[in-house]
């Protein structure tokens, strides 16, 4: 299936879809015609069509039968009951997408009675500025050019990795939630900035700068993020002063315990 032929429909409406639908629609894979979402919240469905110039609906059953790949992007305790409502229209042609954290492919392939091919995703909420870091995993049934459609929808909204299913709920803990701890480190940075003199704007503007350039050096130079923090840290001087109370307050390990604490609700969802 060409980008051309993609008749997508996604239930749920809320932050994640949107990202997605804003992601796709400025990255100009998919018209606003070929797109089509389906939420319970009259006011959510103003918003997207106001936001994207989609069409929306709030029927779940019409979101199956008028599309051709459909996206399952709502909170995991609703997907048991989400699957049973729309079996009716399901069938072995349905490519079913899902991006439910802690669902595995093969409790939406039972849940959709047997049927259709299931691709598993995670992106997470940078895909609105089309920089995601999405991980996909193969379910039942699903083909290789179903991966390979997939890949091309969430590779235009950052970059996309192929892992096996039993390495979701990482995924999920890291990459999933990880906005949300890149978010926390620049506010403190920037109110660190702030009590030591800096506008609150000048303080934000460097601490979101200075995220974005060391995940870029990470990422172009393809070195280890220890050797490049080693670049910046001189004997005795100001840098090694700053690394020194991290490591003695704990912010490492805190990190750490935060991927492994979301892991674990990813995996209790799941269960």
């Amino acid at each position: 299936m060409q980008a051309a032929d993609i008749r997508l429909g996604i239930i749920g409406g809320g932050m994640m879809a949107h990202s997605i639908v804003r992601g796709l629609l400025a990255a100009g894979l998919l018209a606003p015609e070929r797109i089509v979402v389906s939420d319970v919240s009259a006011e959510r469905r103003a918003l997207l069509e106001k936001s994207c110039g989609i069409v929306t609906l709030p029927d779940n059953l019409q979101i199956v039968r008028r599309s051709n790949v459909v996206l399952l992007a709502i909170k995991p305790q609703g997907v048991a009951g989400l699957l049973s409502e729309i079996q009716p229209a399901a069938g072995p042609d349905t490519l079913c997408l899902s991006i439910a954290a802690g669902i595995t492919t093969s409790a939406l392939y039972a849940g959709l009675g047997g049927t259709g091919r299931i691709v598993r995703i995670m992106p997470n909420t940078a895909a609105q500025v089309r920089a995601s870091a999405t991980a996909i995993c193969r379910g039942p049934n699903a083909t290789d050019a179903d991966l390979g459609l997939a890949r091309a929808l969430f590779d235009v909204l950052g970059t996309t990795v192929v892992v096996d299913e039993a390495l979701m709920d990482a995924v999920t803990g890291l990459s999933g939630s990880g906005p949300a701890y890149v978010y926390l480190i620049i506010e403190a940075l920037a109110d660190a900035g702030v009590r030591n003199g800096l506008s609150r704007a000048t303080a934000l503007q460097l601490a979101a700068q200075t995220c974005a350039g060391a995940a870029r050096m990470v990422i172009e130079t393809g070195e280890h993020p220890g050797s490049l923090k080693d670049q910046v840290t001189s004997p005795g001087g100001t840098t090694i002063n700053g690394l020194y109370r991290l490591e003695k307050m704990g912010v490492r390990a805190a990190l750490i315990d935060a991927v492994s604490a979301a892991v674990a609700r990813s995996k209790e969802l799941g269960s």
